[in-house]
């Protein structure tokens, strides 16, 4: 049954800073001792960051780059491969490497359409509706390839810091919805963090930015990124970073002007060629790869060669692509999705209630803002000229980490009031949606309305939660639903139903519902209508825990292994360079051990018996040594000339110097 409104009141609590303030510090005391990252979970690529004294600092990873490419490979073997050699082996592998995986999180697989047409690999529906993706068999939700990611981001964090990390501040587009939110927080339990503060990546920024500014500012921080865009707006004064509203397109990126040159590159080939490579994964893998590589290059040239030698072949023989793109015709390409960035700003200002002279800086933010037409677009839209004194590609990461800093307590001066990107709300008789929450509402907040029932005699309730901005709740995202029950009939219109949404600080919605009458009263915490169930994150994070011991023993097997070839070398140089010093039964020894570890390495054994042999083979090798050092010394005295004399000597130079005085 439908709920009718009987009082359009609303009360808002705790959105005033001081008490923003004391929320941030209790969960500073949650945190623990430990230090708290802060990760910038990018569609493209990801970075780690953590606070050293009072400044942030990006944690480089294995490879020793400041920041990830957000992929994973699935091998066939069944390991799995993260980062940079994920990227590298893509187009030999396009059909199981996952990326921008970002753009499906908190999803239904009927949203990810367009996806499903841009990324080369199988999306798929789960069985609650979600898209999950298939690689070599198996099936992954995107929260869990996310958590692979956040993994590897904690491991080289731990490696840095020489302790395990628990906490973390992961950043989230600032218009992602409840759902998506739900589903990062679900990635980072996966990941095994137990304490994970969600930030909003445009306010991440601003806490890079404005750490050291000085007086008050306002700032709008333009976020184009390689699968989101974001436009916060925000009011900064010594250290207090107060979030006044938010606009943004969570399918807007890097990836989408990726996709219009290879569109291009597709199209020019087989107008050239008559060939279409659209049906080659391989080929469609070179060719993403070459519209990436060209679109950045476009940033600092006005033109760039795109060369793809044996792209195909024919009866007629090999293929090749050859041809020059131009600044010019890049922007012809993506000039409308450029253009979509617009509309997003001005709503954003409107919601402000301001005018773009009433903004002292625009921070640009994300790798896309390195294109001169973007920056173009933001220097026409906000009549200035853009910021760019943070890294676009790191700012987010290092805002994170300074909100870490709050979190853990090592930093103190720094005060945070975000708002919640949209508005969320229920529906009520005929299907009408009706906000409680509206879109950039201070957080944490409280706010309450009462309704009745809208039936006579009717003593359960059904509480729809829908997030947007649309009249109709069937046009808006849901994101959960519950019932009230045990109401005392009654004619419609006189039960008295409370309803109080509650947004905490990562902009996470717990709803209730009480019957004023009864003291009847359902609370729940609203997770997704689909979205990863507590059951499936616990299997989830206990699958992560077993690869992870696999991933340490494949590590100690080939460590174990490297030892072994290592040894096995040294021993057969030895045996090559001092044969005229090796005794035969030395030789047999040394040769017999030798055989031993190369047939346990070559049958792939275990990590402990290869590392057992290697020992003995060591062991071995050592009593050579000694005895062809022992061998040596006895040449040597053997070789000494006994019929060698001591002799007087005199010293030239002074003779020298008595005839020069004659």
């Amino acid at each position: 049954m439908a709920l009718r409104m009987t009082n359009m009141f609303g009360r808002l609590l705790r959105t005033n800073g001081g008490v923003a303030l004391q929320l941030t510090r209790a969960a500073s005391g949650k945190a623990g001792k430990g230090k708290t990252i802060g990760i910038d979970l990018g569609t493209t690529n990801s970075c780690v960051a953590v606070m050293e004294g009072k400044t942030p600092r990006v944690i480089e990873n294995a490879e020793g780059a400041r920041t990830t490419p957000s992929v994973v490979a699935f091998q066939a073997d069944g390991s799995r491969l993260v980062g940079t050699p994920a990227k590298r082996g893509a187009i030999t592998n396009p059909e199981n490497t996952v990326y921008a995986t970002k753009r499906l999180i908190g999803k239904s697989f009927k949203e990810t359409h367009e996806d499903q047409e841009m990324l080369p690999y199988e999306i798929v529906e789960a069985p609650n509706g979600d898209a999950w993706i298939k690689a070599q068999g198996k099936e992954y939700s995107p929260s869990q390839i996310a958590s692979f990611i956040l993994a590897h981001l904690k491991d080289s964090a731990d490696s840095f810091l020489s302790q395990k990390t628990t906490s973390a501040v992961i950043t989230v587009p600032a218009y992602f919805n409840d759902s998506q939110r739900q589903a990062t927080k679900d990635a980072g339990e996966i990941a095994g963090f137990s304490n994970i503060r969600i930030l909003n990546e445009p306010t991440a920024a601003a806490l890079a930015y404005g750490m050291d500014q000085k007086g008050s500012q306002t700032i709008a921080v333009y976020d184009l990124g390689g699968g989101t865009f974001d436009i916060s707006i925000l009011e900064v004064s010594e250290g207090v970073f107060e979030v006044q509203a938010t606009n943004g397109d969570t399918a807007l990126g890097g990836e989408d002007m990726d996709a219009a040159i290879t569109n291009f590159l597709l199209e020019s080939f087989k107008k050239e060629k008559g060939i279409d490579l659209s049906t080659d994964s391989l080929a469609l893998q070179r060719l993403r790869e070459a519209a990436e590589k060209a679109k950045q290059e476009l940033s600092s040239t006005t033109q760039t060669q795109i060369n793809l030698p044996f792209i195909t072949a024919t009866a007629e023989g090999p293929q090749h692509l050859d041809l020059s793109l131009s600044r010019a015709k890049l922007e012809s390409l993506v000039g409308d999705l450029i253009a979509r960035t617009v509309a997003p700003c001005e709503a954003c200002l409107a919601d402000a209630s301001l005018k773009p002279d009433d903004i002292d800086q625009v921070v640009l933010v994300g790798g896309m803002t390195r294109m001169p037409k973007v920056v173009e677009t933001v220097e026409a839209i906000f009549g200035k000229a853009a910021y760019k004194g943070v890294n676009p590609d790191e700012a987010v990461a290092m805002g994170a980490a300074i909100q870490g800093g709050v979190l853990d307590g090592s930093t103190s001066d720094v005060l945070l009031i975000d708002v919640t990107p949209l508005s969320v709300g229920i529906e009520t008789l005929g299907g009408v949606f009706t906000p409680l929450v509206k879109r950039n509402t201070a957080i944490p907040c409280k706010k309450a309305k009462t309704f009745s029932t809208a039936v006579d005699g009717q003593t359960e309730v059904n509480i729809s939660v829908f997030q947007g901005e649309r009249k109709l709740a069937i046009d808006n995202n849901l994101l959960g639903n519950f019932q009230l029950t045990g109401i005392n009939p009654a004619p419609a219109g006189q039960p008295k139903i409370d309803v109080e949404f509650e947004i905490n600080s990562d902009g996470i919605l717990t709803v209730s519902a009480r019957d004023q009458k009864t003291g009847q009263e359902q609370r729940i915490t609203v997770e997704a209508a689909s979205g990863l169930s507590q059951d499936q994150i616990e299997k989830m994070v206990e699958e992560a825990k077993t690869y992870a011991e696999e991933d340490a023993a494949r590590k100690a097997k080939a460590e174990a292994k490297n030892a072994a070839e290592s040894a096995i070398y040294n021993a057969e140089k030895t045996l090559n360079d001092q044969k005229e010093k090796v005794t035969e039964e030395l030789k047999e020894k040394l040769d017999g051990a030798i055989s031993k570890v190369r047939e346990a390495v070559d049958a792939d054994g275990e990590a402990k018996d290869i590392a057992k042999l290697t020992t003995e083979l060591q062991k071995e090798l050592a009593a050579t040594n000694e005895a062809i050092f022992k061998a040596g010394k006895e040449d040597t005295a053997d070789d000494v000339d006994e019929t060698v004399v001591d002799a007087d000597y005199r010293d030239v130079s002074e003779e020298k110097d008595e005839k020069k005085k004659e």
